[in-house]
């Protein structure tokens, strides 16, 4: 045999252990306290509904009451053991009190789910401050807050699950979203650095890195700009089958990769292709962005106000294009029942 197959063999092999030594420790969350922050719609109540379907305790947060009791009806409904607090993740103090109901009701929390996120689309002329501020409010410090908040009870017993969902706005700068990816690329750089610290302590942190799921998300992301073709061009794009993934697959994925232990999880492999095109050729990705840039809707000269998805629908969007992700937004709790429609 060549020295680059016996090369090839032993990386294959060494492959192979590392799959099945991962695989003897695989963690199960029955009997598990878990709390899921933005677990009130989208994928953080797909997540919250697995989690409970496989026996967990499931604490959910979020910052729209209505909605929250929504969701906590919905879990009810399938025998789930849950309670809803409403909770503004960027508000540090709420957080700790959060996490002292949780442990007062369920026991000390063995799984920590950091979903809860904004998002702003736009120009970035568009974009204020107070833009920035909000993003690393609620998709990194409200991603610090929860996880200081339970880890030194995590380390006290030697075991407990982080998971942070980040977005491939953490490997590329995306156009039109400067403010989330700014924060995105901050959570994961916590998330990546802390795993590797606390793994010697038992605690293992796993990073999410989702593409476009159909959450039905967009409807009450905030636009600037041109908002109804903002809008437009975003909804359409978190329909469309290919280039996103369903809610539920995504959920499965998360949960199988906790459960592995991994350090990373990526999905779809639209986005598994773009981060390693993004190490491989820096250049290239960046004038691919550029590219995607000038097609985006140009900033306009006069008013520049924000608006809710739900206040930006145009002739393009609802349309057939927005089909699937009309019918996620429908299906996880993005639309109140005073706007036609129920959970």
């Amino acid at each position: 045999m060549s020295r680059l197959g016996v090369a090839a063999a032993g990386a294959l092999g060494g492959w192979v252990a590392l799959r099945l030594l991962a695989g003897a420790g695989r963690y199960e969350f029955t009997g598990k306290t878990v709390l899921v922050t933005g677990g009130s719609r989208g994928l953080g109540l797909v997540l919250a509904k697995h989690l409970a379907a496989e026996g967990a305790r499931v604490a959910i947060c979020g910052r729209d009451p209505e909605a929250l009791e929504r969701a906590r009806s919905c879990l009810a409904a399938i025998g789930a053991e849950v309670i809803a607090l409403p909770v503004d993740v960027a508000d540090r103090d709420a957080v700790r009190a959060l996490v002292l109901q949780v442990v007062g009701r369920f026991g000390p929390v063995d799984v920590l789910v950091n979903n809860a996120g904004v998002i702003e689309v736009g120009p970035a002329e568009t974009m204020t401050l107070g833009d920035y501020e909000e993003a690393m409010a609620v998709n990194f410090w409200g991603v610090v807050h929860p996880t200081l908040a339970v880890l030194p009870a995590m380390r006290e017993r030697g075991r407990g699950r982080i998971v942070n969902i980040a977005s491939i706005g953490g490997r590329l700068g995306v156009p039109h979203l400067v403010p989330y990816s700014a924060s995105k690329f901050a959570a994961l750089g916590f998330s990546q650095g802390l795993r590797a610290e606390e793994r010697r302590h038992g605690v293992v942190v796993t990073s999410v890195v989702p593409g476009l799921m159909r959450t039905g998300s967009p409807r009450n992301a905030t636009f600037r700009g041109q908002h109804r073709a903002e809008y437009a061009w975003f909804s359409i794009a978190d329909s469309l089958p290919g280039i996103t993934i369903d809610v539920e697959e995504a959920a499965r994925r998360i949960l199988e990769g906790v459960r592995r232990g991994d350090a990373e999880v990526r999905f779809p492999l639209v986005t598994r292709l773009a981060v390693i095109a993004a190490a491989a050729a820096p250049n290239l990705t960046a004038s691919a962005l550029e590219l995607a840039s000038r097609l985006l809707p140009d900033a306009p000269a006069g008013r520049r106000g924000r608006r809710p998805g739900r206040e930006s629908q145009s002739a393009a969007s609802p349309s057939w294009l927005t089909r699937l992700g009309d019918k996620a937004a429908r299906r996880y709790n993005q639309i109140a029942p005073s706007e036609g429609s129920s959970v």
